[in-house]
């Protein structure tokens, strides 16, 4: 019954949702059209409100037609900001839209331009009258002074005679009623969310300006304005109609084209003059006088003097002759030997002066080795060997007549060419034969050095072997050899490759033998190393490296208590216990032994015997592996064995090998995480005619260390 009432409910909802859709008027079809067109900017995904096909209908031309309108206001600004359509991009339709506006508002401003009426007498689409109107008449309002007409509020507006727009009746709506007492806004508006009052729209945060490259969004009521980002120039401000005082408006000086002429003015560029002349009417050019209101930059030193579109700054005072004055103000001295030609006459030399210039008689020219004498009228001999140094550098001088020559001392040579003394390289002159080593050439002599390892002998020409052991140069062990030595380093260092002196200790974890130095962890210490094991449950063996096992149990360290047995395990130990279940009792440490039957088929079905074992061993143990071993303590010729794995095995880890004296429990896959498993193994033994069963409990501990186990081998 449920199932049919669910049914029915589903049914009854979705008939109630169809209705739903049906019963919206197409006023709020239109309206949720145009909420999407000005959200989205797309058309193409409308979402479905009603399953009325009219109601399809006004969703999609309401949102085309805002589309439309967006479109052709970016045509118009494109029109009025560049005065080009060919920039225009995107959508086809909206591209298409856009540039009709733009080229139609490009018309109304020619025939603005043409001194034509705004009436364009021109068979176009009424849209494109309409804007080529308004986009006249615009002009001519900036041209005149009149105001600004509002492009965007007097565009042909599809909401202005939609028969959908009905009249509200109960509804106070702060700007426009759109019929069935719902509220909307004016362009550059929209609306709260009480449903009635409007608020601006942000156009320069949201990105929905039209302004071009070099200009500046500015935000308004209901609207916003272009101010370019450029300065006017010197002499001219940016007023709030975003041009410069006294320039006439750049769309329309752009919009000047010959269409027909003006009176008698038949040549092209006479006619675009006139025409800018005819705008200049309506914009004096009206110049601001810098120096009168102080914002020129003259210094304190210069007067400012206004001029047509800018100032001149000029200086206070003149400078007298012989100078010239800066742009700052300052008096520069003119060199008049080199701004006038020739201004002594023949065999005199002109020399500057500060704000004149002099004329000195040329003297002769004398020869090296001579000058002129004190009256200027002949040439002496110069006595290089006069004064402290001298012509020779230290050597001795004789002078000549206008010359001299150098008496040089030993080691050195008297050069004809550069008439000085030069210095003689004895090694260069004597290779091999003055020193043992090195030979190093000094001024006037030479000095024998040597090579490292040695020091010169008492001679100044042998070298000597030095012991560097005796400094110490090495961290740990050195031996001098002849003009060297070596260092070594004790064990457990070795040398460095950087400097070869220092020991540096070696790592002997890292090394690839580390890996098998110690059984659990190498640590490295200077010279040697040290091994570690775990810190719970094992201890280093007498070797230092091996690790053993700690056997709680034994050393009675466990917290097992009295009713639990301790189980020794690698690494750990285990708290075991156990209970003997229902119709059976303990017999021993590990067995429990089913009570008598009264011949009932459920107590018969029970094993004979429980038997709990305990094994361990480590993972990664080679597979198979036999771990356990299952059958009766005396075999009888006849005897039927059945070995299974009940419980446990769930992964498959272990399997079951049957043999003629019971079975085998062996590991079949790789264990490699350390971890426990109970196994329950059940043997059913058949022997003359009787089937009995047993059961093992196998307490398996899988440890992490790679230790030897035994394995246990229990007898039934």
């Amino acid at each position: 019954m449920a199932p049919w009432i669910f049914l029915l409910f589903t049914f009854v909802a979705v008939l109630n949702a169809q209705a739903a859709l049906k019963q919206m008027s197409l006023a709020e079809c239109c309206r949720a059209g145009q909420e999407h067109g000005q959200t989205s900017q797309d058309c193409a995904s409308l979402p479905l409100l009603s399953e009325f096909p009219a109601c399809r209908m006004a969703q999609e031309q309401c949102c085309t037609a805002v589309l439309e309108r967006s479109s052709c206001e970016q045509g118009i600004g494109l029109a009025l900001g560049e005065g080009t359509c060919e920039v225009l991009s995107g959508n086809a339709c909206e591209t298409r839209s856009a540039k009709m506006c733009c080229q139609c508002c490009i018309l109304g401003r020619e025939a603005l331009a043409d001194g034509l009426s705004c009436e364009l007498k021109l068979p176009v689409a009424y849209q494109c009258g309409a804007v080529s109107h308004q986009c006249c008449l615009q002009g001519l309002a900036e041209a005149t002074g009149n105001g600004t007409l509002a492009l965007e509020n007097k565009l042909p507006n599809d909401q202005d005679e939609d028969p959908l727009n009905d009249k509200c009746t109960n509804t106070q709506c702060s700007q426009r009623c759109l019929g069935n007492n719902s509220c909307g806004c004016f362009q550059g508006y929209r609306l709260k969310p009480d449903g009635r009052n409007c608020e601006d729209i942000n156009e320069c945060l949201l990105g929905a300006h039209h302004c071009q490259l070099g200009e500046q969004c500015i935000n308004k009521d209901g609207s916003y304005r272009c101010q370019r980002e450029a300065s006017c120039g010197t002499g001219y401000e940016l007023t709030d109609s975003n041009i410069c005082q006294g320039e006439p408006p750049r769309h329309l000086v752009a919009g000047l084209r010959e269409t027909k002429p003006f009176n008698d003015i038949t040549d092209s560029c006479t006619r675009a003059s006139a025409g800018i002349r005819r705008l200049i009417g309506f914009f004096p050019l009206t110049d601001i006088d810098e120096c009168e209101i102080g914002t020129h930059n003259c210094g304190q030193e210069l007067v400012c003097r206004n001029t047509q579109g800018s100032f001149r700054c000029q200086p206070r005072h003149q400078c007298g002759p012989g100078f010239f004055q800066d742009a700052l103000g300052n008096c520069i001295d003119i060199n008049e030997c080199l701004s006038q030609s020739a201004p002594c006459p023949a065999r005199q030399t002109c020399i500057n002066t500060v704000g004149s210039y002099v004329c000195q008689r040329s003297s002769p020219s004398c020869g090296r080795g001579y000058h002129l004498s004190e009256d200027g009228a002949r040439c002496v001999d110069v006595d290089e060997c006069m004064g402290t140094d001298g012509a020779c550098a230290g050597h001795n001088c004789i002078n000549t007549v206008g010359s001299f020559r150098c008496q040089c001392r030993a080691g050195y040579t008297f050069n004809s060419i550069s008439r000085a003394c030069e210095d003689i390289n004895e090694c260069r002159h004597f290779p091999g034969r003055l020193c043992a080593h090195k030979c190093e050439n000094v001024q006037g002599s030479y000095q024998c050095s040597c090579t490292m390892g040695f020091k010169l002998a008492s001679d100044g020409r042998n070298c000597e072997d030095v012991n560097e052991c005796e400094s110490n140069p090495c961290s740990q062990e050195c031996a001098n050899v002849y003009g060297s030595y070596q260092c070594y380093c004790r064990r457990g260092y070795q040398l460095s490759d950087v400097d070869g002196t220092t020991c540096e200790d070696i790592d002997e974890c890292a090394l690839p033998t580390g890996g098998h130095l110690c059984a659990y962890r190498c640590h490295n210490v200077p010279g040697s190393f040290q091994c570690s094991c775990p810190p719970v449950g094992y201890t280093l063996g007498p070797s230092g490296r091996s690790c053993q096992d700690v056997d709680e149990c034994l050393t009675a360290t466990h917290n097992c208590t009295e009713s639990e047995s301790c189980f020794n395990v690698q690494g750990g130990f285990r708290c075991l216990s156990f209970e003997c279940p229902d119709n059976y009792r303990r017999a021993g440490e590990i067995h429990c032994e089913r009570l008598a039957c009264d011949h009932s088929s459920e107590c018969l079905a029970l094993a004979l015997r429980i038997t709990h074992y305990r094994l361990t061993f480590p993972t990664h143990i080679p597979v198979p592996t036999d771990i356990f071993r299952m059958g009766p303590s005396n075999s009888v010729p006849g005897d039927d064995i059945q070995l299974d794995i009940v419980s446990g095995n769930e992964e498959g880890l272990f399997g079951v090998q049957e043999l003629a004296s019971g079975g085998v429990i062996m590991v079949q896959q790789p264990i490699t995480e350390a971890r426990d498993f109970q196994l329950t193994a059940k043997m059913n033994l058949r022997r003359y005619g009787t089937v009995s069963t047993y059961l093992a409990k196998i307490s398996v501990f899988v440890t992490h260390e790679q230790l030897d186990t035994l394995f246990a081998v229990p007898d039934v």
